[in-house]
Protein backbone atom coordinates (compact mmCIF):
# COMPACT_ATOMS: atom_id res chain seq x y z
CA UNK A 1 0.00 0.00 0.00
CA UNK A 2 1.48 3.37 -1.09
CA UNK A 3 2.06 5.59 1.70
CA UNK A 4 -0.09 7.94 2.71
CA UNK A 5 1.03 12.36 2.11
CA UNK A 6 0.44 13.78 4.88
CA UNK A 7 -1.67 16.84 4.79
CA UNK A 8 -2.72 17.89 7.92
CA UNK A 9 -2.32 21.69 9.21
CA UNK A 10 0.14 20.52 11.92
CA UNK A 11 2.89 19.96 8.64
CA UNK A 12 2.32 23.19 7.82
CA UNK A 13 1.98 25.23 10.64
CA UNK A 14 5.20 24.15 12.39
CA UNK A 15 7.32 25.18 9.81
CA UNK A 16 5.53 28.64 9.91
CA UNK A 17 6.02 28.81 13.12
CA UNK A 18 9.89 29.28 13.03
CA UNK A 19 9.47 32.64 11.13
CA UNK A 20 8.37 34.86 14.36
CA UNK A 21 11.28 33.62 16.15
CA UNK A 22 13.44 34.21 13.68
CA UNK A 23 12.58 37.94 12.77
CA UNK A 24 12.89 38.34 16.54
CA UNK A 25 16.17 37.05 17.14
CA UNK A 26 17.75 38.95 14.21
CA UNK A 27 16.01 42.35 15.73
CA UNK A 28 17.56 41.36 19.08
CA UNK A 29 20.74 40.92 17.50
CA UNK A 30 20.90 44.18 15.75
CA UNK A 31 20.29 45.61 18.96
CA UNK A 32 23.02 43.87 20.45
CA UNK A 33 25.30 44.93 17.76
CA UNK A 34 24.66 48.55 18.06
CA UNK A 35 24.71 48.22 21.88
CA UNK A 36 28.19 46.70 21.13
CA UNK A 37 29.45 49.41 18.99
CA UNK A 38 28.39 52.20 20.82
CA UNK A 39 30.40 50.38 24.04
CA UNK A 40 33.54 50.40 21.62
CA UNK A 41 33.34 53.76 20.80
CA UNK A 42 32.70 54.96 24.29
CA UNK A 43 35.48 52.76 25.41
CA UNK A 44 33.24 50.65 28.39
CA UNK A 45 35.13 47.40 27.91
CA UNK A 46 32.78 45.73 30.87
CA UNK A 47 30.08 46.57 28.79
CA UNK A 48 31.81 45.38 25.82
CA UNK A 49 32.22 42.09 27.03
CA UNK A 50 28.59 41.54 27.93
CA UNK A 51 27.63 42.67 24.46
CA UNK A 52 29.74 40.23 22.83
CA UNK A 53 29.18 37.22 25.31
CA UNK A 54 25.09 38.35 24.63
CA UNK A 55 25.70 38.07 21.00
CA UNK A 56 27.42 35.00 20.81
CA UNK A 57 24.40 33.42 22.32
CA UNK A 58 22.29 34.55 20.75
CA UNK A 59 24.33 33.21 17.48
CA UNK A 60 24.50 29.57 19.36
CA UNK A 61 20.44 30.05 20.08
CA UNK A 62 20.10 30.94 16.45
CA UNK A 63 22.11 27.86 15.09
CA UNK A 64 20.49 24.96 17.54
CA UNK A 65 16.81 26.28 16.24
CA UNK A 66 17.96 26.40 12.30
CA UNK A 67 18.77 23.45 12.78
CA UNK A 68 16.42 21.66 14.17
CA UNK A 69 14.24 23.40 11.59
CA UNK A 70 16.09 21.94 9.33
CA UNK A 71 15.79 18.07 10.76
CA UNK A 72 12.07 19.27 11.21
CA UNK A 73 11.73 20.03 7.24
CA UNK A 74 13.75 16.48 6.52
CA UNK A 75 10.65 14.62 9.10
CA UNK A 76 7.93 16.53 7.26
CA UNK A 77 9.54 15.93 3.80
CA UNK A 78 9.69 12.03 4.29
CA UNK A 79 6.00 12.15 5.34
CA UNK A 80 5.37 13.53 2.21
CA UNK A 81 6.90 10.80 0.02
CA UNK A 82 5.21 8.65 -2.02
CA UNK A 83 6.53 5.14 -2.02
CA UNK A 84 4.89 1.81 -2.17
CA UNK A 85 6.40 -1.98 -2.11
CA UNK A 86 7.74 -2.68 -5.80
CA UNK A 87 5.15 -5.21 -7.24
CA UNK A 88 6.13 -8.87 -7.76
CA UNK A 89 6.17 -8.92 -11.25
CA UNK A 90 8.57 -6.36 -11.25
CA UNK A 91 11.04 -7.88 -8.35
CA UNK A 92 10.85 -10.98 -10.74
CA UNK A 93 11.36 -9.29 -13.72
CA UNK A 94 14.91 -7.65 -12.02
CA UNK A 95 15.53 -11.02 -10.30
CA UNK A 96 15.51 -13.33 -13.85
CA UNK A 97 17.09 -10.23 -15.57
CA UNK A 98 20.26 -10.49 -12.99
CA UNK A 99 20.24 -14.22 -12.98
CA UNK A 100 20.46 -14.33 -16.59
CA UNK A 101 23.28 -12.50 -16.92
CA UNK A 102 25.02 -14.38 -13.91
CA UNK A 103 24.06 -17.72 -15.66
CA UNK A 104 25.92 -16.33 -19.22
CA UNK A 105 29.06 -15.79 -17.25
CA UNK A 106 29.21 -18.67 -15.16
CA UNK A 107 27.97 -20.50 -18.06
CA UNK A 108 25.46 -22.40 -15.93
CA UNK A 109 23.26 -24.86 -17.44
CA UNK A 110 19.33 -24.09 -17.92
CA UNK A 111 18.91 -27.18 -15.37
CA UNK A 112 20.62 -25.35 -12.18
CA UNK A 113 18.98 -21.84 -13.02
CA UNK A 114 17.07 -22.84 -9.78
CA UNK A 115 19.87 -22.47 -7.89
CA UNK A 116 21.26 -19.77 -8.86
CA UNK A 117 18.35 -17.49 -8.16
CA UNK A 118 17.67 -19.07 -4.54
CA UNK A 119 22.13 -18.08 -4.19
CA UNK A 120 20.83 -14.57 -5.55
CA UNK A 121 18.26 -14.10 -3.25
CA UNK A 122 19.92 -15.35 -0.37
CA UNK A 123 23.01 -12.98 -1.41
CA UNK A 124 20.79 -10.20 -1.29
CA UNK A 125 19.16 -10.46 1.84
CA UNK A 126 22.27 -10.79 3.66
CA UNK A 127 23.84 -7.82 1.82
CA UNK A 128 20.55 -5.95 3.32
CA UNK A 129 21.08 -6.72 6.58
CA UNK A 130 24.68 -5.80 6.42
CA UNK A 131 24.01 -2.78 5.27
CA UNK A 132 21.19 -2.18 7.52
CA UNK A 133 23.48 -3.42 10.38
CA UNK A 134 25.83 -0.39 9.38
CA UNK A 135 23.77 1.82 9.31
CA UNK A 136 22.11 1.19 12.19
CA UNK A 137 18.74 2.31 10.51
CA UNK A 138 15.49 0.12 9.20
CA UNK A 139 15.66 -0.09 5.46
CA UNK A 140 12.43 -0.41 3.41
CA UNK A 141 13.01 -3.68 0.62
CA UNK A 142 12.04 -3.43 -2.92
CA UNK A 143 10.15 0.40 -2.74
CA UNK A 144 9.32 2.17 -5.94
CA UNK A 145 10.39 5.76 -5.01
CA UNK A 146 9.14 8.34 -7.40
CA UNK A 147 7.80 5.98 -9.89
CA UNK A 148 11.46 4.35 -9.70
CA UNK A 149 12.21 0.91 -8.91
CA UNK A 150 14.59 0.31 -5.86
CA UNK A 151 15.75 -3.01 -4.01
CA UNK A 152 16.11 -1.01 -1.15
CA UNK A 153 15.79 2.78 0.73
CA UNK A 154 16.90 3.89 3.72
CA UNK A 155 16.57 7.84 5.12
CA UNK A 156 19.00 8.92 7.65
CA UNK A 157 19.61 12.38 8.88
CA UNK A 158 17.55 14.19 5.76
CA UNK A 159 19.40 12.04 3.07
CA UNK A 160 17.37 9.14 1.57
CA UNK A 161 19.49 6.53 -0.19
CA UNK A 162 18.03 4.01 -3.12
CA UNK A 163 19.79 1.29 -3.12
CA UNK A 164 20.91 -1.10 -5.82
CA UNK A 165 22.08 -4.66 -5.21
CA UNK A 166 24.43 -6.41 -7.35
CA UNK A 167 25.84 -9.29 -7.40
CA UNK A 168 29.43 -9.45 -9.78
CA UNK A 169 31.37 -12.97 -10.43
CA UNK A 170 33.74 -10.65 -12.66
CA UNK A 171 35.63 -7.48 -12.04
CA UNK A 172 33.13 -5.75 -13.66
CA UNK A 173 29.85 -4.58 -13.52
CA UNK A 174 27.53 -4.45 -16.70
CA UNK A 175 27.30 -0.77 -18.35
CA UNK A 176 23.49 -1.03 -18.96
CA UNK A 177 23.27 -2.10 -15.02
CA UNK A 178 25.10 1.06 -14.48
CA UNK A 179 22.72 3.38 -17.10
CA UNK A 180 19.90 1.89 -15.34
CA UNK A 181 20.66 3.30 -11.85
CA UNK A 182 21.58 6.53 -13.21
CA UNK A 183 18.27 6.29 -15.38
CA UNK A 184 16.48 5.77 -11.96
CA UNK A 185 18.59 7.73 -9.24
CA UNK A 186 18.36 11.31 -11.96
CA UNK A 187 14.47 10.73 -12.08
CA UNK A 188 14.18 10.73 -8.37
CA UNK A 189 16.07 13.69 -7.81
CA UNK A 190 14.21 15.47 -10.60
CA UNK A 191 10.74 14.53 -8.99
CA UNK A 192 12.00 15.26 -5.80
CA UNK A 193 13.08 18.74 -7.11
CA UNK A 194 9.52 19.10 -8.77
CA UNK A 195 7.71 18.39 -5.40
CA UNK A 196 10.25 20.83 -3.39
CA UNK A 197 11.12 17.72 -1.40
CA UNK A 198 14.05 19.18 1.60
CA UNK A 199 15.73 15.72 1.47
CA UNK A 200 19.41 14.85 -0.27
CA UNK A 201 19.40 12.21 -2.53
CA UNK A 202 21.57 9.40 -2.59
CA UNK A 203 23.06 6.23 -4.83
CA UNK A 204 24.04 3.14 -2.71
CA UNK A 205 25.54 0.56 -5.19
CA UNK A 206 25.99 -2.43 -3.12
CA UNK A 207 28.24 -5.07 -4.76
CA UNK A 208 28.16 -8.20 -3.53
CA UNK A 209 31.81 -10.18 -4.88
CA UNK A 210 32.75 -13.65 -5.25
CA UNK A 211 36.05 -12.41 -6.59
CA UNK A 212 39.67 -13.42 -5.90
CA UNK A 213 41.56 -10.60 -3.99
CA UNK A 214 43.28 -9.84 -7.68
CA UNK A 215 40.27 -9.59 -9.20
CA UNK A 216 38.46 -7.53 -6.29
CA UNK A 217 41.75 -5.38 -6.67
CA UNK A 218 40.75 -4.70 -10.68
CA UNK A 219 37.08 -3.98 -9.37
CA UNK A 220 38.24 -1.24 -7.60
CA UNK A 221 40.26 0.40 -9.98
CA UNK A 222 37.36 0.39 -12.49
CA UNK A 223 35.37 2.24 -9.71
CA UNK A 224 37.76 4.55 -9.31
CA UNK A 225 37.48 6.02 -12.67
CA UNK A 226 35.90 8.96 -14.27
CA UNK A 227 32.96 6.20 -14.72
CA UNK A 228 30.65 7.70 -12.37
CA UNK A 229 31.72 11.78 -12.73
CA UNK A 230 28.33 12.44 -14.64
CA UNK A 231 26.12 11.04 -11.94
CA UNK A 232 23.51 13.89 -10.47
CA UNK A 233 23.65 12.68 -7.29
CA UNK A 234 26.19 11.48 -4.49
CA UNK A 235 27.10 8.15 -4.83
CA UNK A 236 28.12 5.11 -2.03
CA UNK A 237 29.92 2.31 -3.46
CA UNK A 238 29.84 -1.10 -1.02
CA UNK A 239 31.84 -4.06 -1.61
CA UNK A 240 30.50 -7.15 0.40
CA UNK A 241 31.92 -10.40 0.15
CA UNK A 242 29.52 -13.11 -0.39
CA UNK A 243 31.35 -16.03 1.96
CA UNK A 244 32.28 -13.55 4.39
CA UNK A 245 28.00 -12.57 4.59
CA UNK A 246 27.22 -16.17 4.98
CA UNK A 247 30.18 -16.37 8.02
CA UNK A 248 28.71 -13.65 9.29
CA UNK A 249 24.90 -14.87 8.93
CA UNK A 250 24.80 -18.71 8.30
CA UNK A 251 27.48 -20.34 9.54
CA UNK A 252 28.83 -20.64 13.25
Amino acid sequence: MAKQIETSLTIFGKKDSMIPLAVLSAIVAICLSVGLISSTVVQNWPLVGIFVVSIAAVAVFLFRNYSQARMLMAANAERRLDWETALPEIQRQNLNIEVLELSKILEVESGHISDLQSAYIVAEDLALRQIQLEENVPLMRHVTLAKAPFDAVLVRRGVISCLEVAFLVAPDIRQERVDAMMLKIALVKKIFGEMKVEMKVRLMMVLITQLSPEDEDQLRSVLNTERFSGTPVDIDIRLLDFEALQRIYVTD
